[in-house]
């Protein structure tokens, strides 16, 4: 029997374009609020020895999709699903995995011992920060693949642009994006590629420093796992332009865009702006549905 999907308030779209496209059936999920705030689920499908997909991404209001997401796996394997696999194309939490200053709660950790306590079968999420994990199955209690959505963005930049080796350069805004660059160098053809170095001075407000990179006359390419205020990417463009970089093509595979940051990143003049349907907003024009399909095509 075919594995059947669910999505989420967050998923949804994703779970209707993988059935389409691997022929799944889509199941359907009732989520509703109670009068004093507490969250309904009920599952509309027979699942009972069937193997199960669910797809929720973490964002927009974070707390309220952690326990839609969790209430629902719990019940899709109370119900007698033969196999949970859970979808979380954007985890969030993913950057306090760490005790940063004494008393603070070390969310990720948190958030895994839920995930454990539901025992799904498989995790699979997209470029989820891992700075400090090293065994995420261990951490999560079940086998986690954390695929990239680099791959995605690059292929997009490939059809709509002529990005050559002579005239552009692929930039991490930081040294951690590092990882993020050299794949989508690999993808357009083998770029020259590099990151910069960020000083976070606040919670939004960031210095960058440009050193070691020739982007004189270039186009450039940044790439990041998120854009959540904009701060950084701001600082990024503007560095690269005091170098004498030429046209900007920025993507990102989280485009989260809290606040005004989509209307400060449009006054800068990009040639392009893109990012995956992680999570949904008006840039979010590459899906990240082939790099799902193909990480599930392993798990089945």
């Amino acid at each position: 029997m075919k594995p059947m999907v669910f999505g989420g308030k967050n998923g949804e779209h994703l779970a209707i374009e993988l059935a389409s496209m691997k022929g799944f059936d889509l199941g359907s999920v009732e989520v509703k609020k109670f009068p004093d705030g507490e969250t309904y689920i009920r599952i509309l499908d027979e699942v009972q020895g069937r193997d199960v997909i669910y797809i929720n991404s973490l964002q927009r209001d974070p707390n309220e999709a952690v326990v839609e997401t969790l209430y629902t796996l719990d019940t899709l394997r109370d119900l007698g699903a033969r196999r949970v696999v859970a979808v979380i194309p954007y985890m969030s939490y993913a950057r306090q995995d760490s005790r940063f200053n004494p008393g603070e709660a070390v969310s990720i950790q948190i958030l895994a011992k839920l995930f454990k306590t539901i025992k799904v079968d498989q995790i699979i999420t997209v470029d989820m920060h891992l700075h400090r994990i090293s065994d995420p199955s261990s951490l999560f209690g079940a086998n986690f693949h954390n695929i990239t959505g680099v791959r995605e963005l690059g292929k997009y930049l490939k059809r709509n642009y002529d990005l050559t080796r002579s005239d552009t350069v692929v930039i991490g805004p930081d040294e951690e994006a590092e990882q993020w660059a050299r794949v989508m160098a690999e993808e357009l053809g083998g770029l020259e590629f590099s990151f910069l170095e960020k000083k976070r001075l606040t919670a939004e407000k960031v210095v960058i420093e440009a050193k070691g990179v020739n982007v004189e006359g270039k186009n450039v390419v940044i790439v990041d796992d998120i854009i959540s205020t904009g701060g950084t990417i701001i600082e990024a463009v503007k560095a690269l332009r005091s170098l004498g970089a030429r046209d900007f093509y920025v993507a990102t595979v989280h485009p989260l865009l809290v606040g005004d940051a989509l209307a400060r990143l449009l006054r800068l003049g990009l040639k392009e702006l893109v990012g995956t349907n992680t999570v949904l907003s008006p840039i979010s024009r590459v899906s990240i549905t082939p790099a799902i399909a193909e990480a599930l095509d392993r798990i089945f």
